[in-house]
């Protein structure tokens, strides 16, 4: 959530956030037209108490002299302001609701260093890791989800089955690989200073507007028990579309000390987003689904450390991907693909290179996210009452948040699958990971079962 005051002594600036963002579904100058009427009511609601204070002076010295019909006069002409100043109070209050609420429609200031555009083909690649000395890969390279269902390693039709489409089993050595990557992660950034959290999986309405998914987003988040379309209120139950929710939410309406700064918490949780996009080979098989596996980076930090952090937090989700080996690279996300919450953003992508993308890079295959790092500054703060106090004696401030996921498990699957795959069909395992897969060093998959797999061909 913006500052009232920047939206009075700048409302430029946040014109432009919504233009850059490409945000056209709000009202600036309306919102600021419900502010100066509010201002107006408060002031005069503050010459009303002035008026009624005076009156009610006069009443008793006009008591107090005997002249008992200037004092009724007076008791009339209190009520008659008393009347005034609660209907006046009353409008302020409903100013003021539906302020609040229209606030959280503007999206955050992006970075004045951000790069402005409209969409991903105005991102900045930033760096590039991995190319130049990449393992040889075969000459006829299987997509993950076709090599998955040969290894019988990935099941879609039976996810779909016993629950939807966008919803998967994994077995045997691809779960296997799936508990060694989140294992892997956490102690990765366990060596990074971050404190492990197991969070809750249902968060309230409350929690999902302190991050920013409500309300823009809340068509795209499971909600539970009452249909989508119905309102909500702070007290209803979504499962969580990411650990950020409930991580930073942990500290809601509470005052860190300066001492605590900067908390880094990592937290390990499935994940749940309606929003499967668009259908064909860029989402097929294991990229992009309903449930998913991520390790999640939060950082509550002092405002004037934010910007180190941010490069400090790509630096250490990237560390995962070099301690495994797998090329990657950074984009810098331009404002009209940044997002709503952020002031700043870096994707990671990692390569994939099964499945050739007009946007790859020149070695073929395609990229795939699986962090994005964002500093949101004071927006999330704002909407949480995340503070510190920078000195005992003084006035809690506002905080900066930060998150970055360390990382996405399934586009890092994705990556094993294709980038470690060998000419016999097999998967050989990044070495990072054989000592929590109990030394196996190949995923060979196993043989299907049941009568649907006979007449499949026998595994060579």
């Amino acid at each position: 959530m913006l500052d009232r005051t920047m939206l009075r002594e700048d409302p430029e600036q946040v014109r432009r956030a919504v233009d850059v963002k490409g945000v056209d579904d709000v009202d600036v100058d309306e919102i600021i037209a419900l502010d100066e009427e509010w201002r107006e009511l408060k002031a005069r609601g503050d010459d009303l108490r002035h008026d009624r204070n005076e009156v009610s002076r006069q009443i008793g010295e006009y008591k107090q002299a005997g002249e008992e019909e200037k004092a009724q006069a007076a008791i009339e002409r209190s009520q008659e302001l008393k009347d005034e100043l609660e209907s006046v109070e009353a409008r302020a209050d409903e100013l003021k609701s539906e302020i609040d609420e229209r606030m959280l429609e503007l999206p955050n200031i992006p970075h004045e260093d951000a790069p402005v555009g409209d969409d991903e083909s105005d991102n900045v690649e930033v760096d590039r890791w991995g190319f130049e000395d990449r393992r040889e890969l075969p000459d006829d390279l299987v997509p993950h989800y076709d090599l998955g269902e040969e290894l019988d390693v990935l099941d879609f039709e039976r996810g779909a089955k016993v629950t939807g489409g966008g919803f998967q089993f994994i077995k045997g050595e691809g779960a296997m690989l799936e508990h060694a990557l989140i294992q892997f992660m956490l102690d990765v950034h366990r060596e990074q200073g971050y404190l492990d959290v197991l969070p809750p999986i249902p968060v309230n309405s409350a929690s999902m507007e302190g991050t920013g998914q409500l309300p823009k987003f809340a068509e795209d988040a499971y909600r539970v028990g009452a249909r989508q379309d119905d309102e909500y209120d702070e007290d209803d139950l979504w499962l969580l579309p990411t650990a950020e929710v409930p991580v930073t939410n942990m500290y809601r309406d509470e005052i860190l000390l300066d001492d605590d700064l900067p908390v880094k918490h990592q937290a390990f949780s499935p994940n749940f987003r309606r929003e499967a996009g668009e259908h064909g080979t860029e989402t097929r098989g294991y990229v992009r689904v309903h449930q998913f596996h991520k390790v999640e980076l939060v950082n509550f930090v002092r405002p004037e450390s934010s910007y180190d952090r941010l490069d400090s937090i790509v630096e250490e989700a990237t560390a995962v991907l070099e301690r495994l080996g797998l090329p990657y690279r950074v984009l810098e996300m331009c404002t009209g693909d940044m997002g709503f919450t952020q002031a700043r953003k870096y994707d990671i992508e990692v390569w994939a290179p099964a499945d050739d993308m007009e946007d790859g890079p020149a070695e073929g295959g395609r990229w795939l996210e699986v962090s994005s790092a964002s500093n949101f500054e004071d927006f999330q703060a704002r909407r949480a009452g995340l503070r510190y106090r920078p000195e005992r004696h003084e006035s809690a401030e506002y905080l900066h948040t930060l998150n970055a996921s360390g990382l996405a498990v399934p586009r890092v699957m994705v990556a094993i699958m294709e980038y470690y795959q060998n000419e016999d069909g097999t998967v050989t395992v990044p070495e990072a990971l054989r000592p929590y897969m109990g030394g196996t060093e190949r995923i060979e998959g196993h043989d299907p079962v049941g009568e649907s797999a006979l007449g499949a061909g026998e595994r060579e």
